[in-house]
């Protein structure tokens, strides 16, 4: 079993990232697998009369791609989102390489809990950014 950080391995200022590029199938799975069928992200007839002039993808797409790496990279496996804050600054489109990253920001020992700076980003402007909270585990310590 592969296991993240610990807590003690993390420290502010640390961070990760991964990179994806938007394709039409990802809108299509995330449609069916949400259930947001909006026509501005399946219907391009639709979308070109909408204010973006063509479709976009779901503004939870990119959420879910910070969620990959806070849940593969860092923390890592083991981690466990607790809370997510997002602010959708840009559109992303089909064909569009969105990179997400995640910093810690800070530390609670006490809790266990990380929070971290989230953001995507698609050819260096901010799409979406926003904080995360997760629990990370403890090593078990002998008592």
């Amino acid at each position: 079993m592969q296991q993240g950080f610990y807590f003690d391995e993390l420290a502010v200022g640390q961070s990760a990232e991964a990179t994806h590029v938007v394709g039409e199938h990802d809108l299509e799975a995330f449609a069916a697998v949400s259930g947001d069928t909006n026509p501005v992200h399946l219907d391009e007839a639709y979308a070109k009369g909408t204010t973006f002039g063509g479709r976009i993808a779901h503004g939870m797409l990119s959420a879910a791609y910070i969620s990959a790496v806070l849940g593969t990279r860092l923390p890592g496996p083991g981690a466990i989102y607790l809370s997510q804050s997002l602010r959708f600054r840009r559109p992303v489109r089909i064909g569009d390489e969105v990179t997400a990253r995640v910093t810690v920001k800070a530390l609670d020992e006490k809790r266990g809990h990380v929070t971290l700076e989230t953001v995507c980003l698609v050819a260096g402007k901010t799409v979406m950014d926003g904080e995360a909270v997760v629990m990370t585990p403890k090593r078990n310590r002998p008592a």
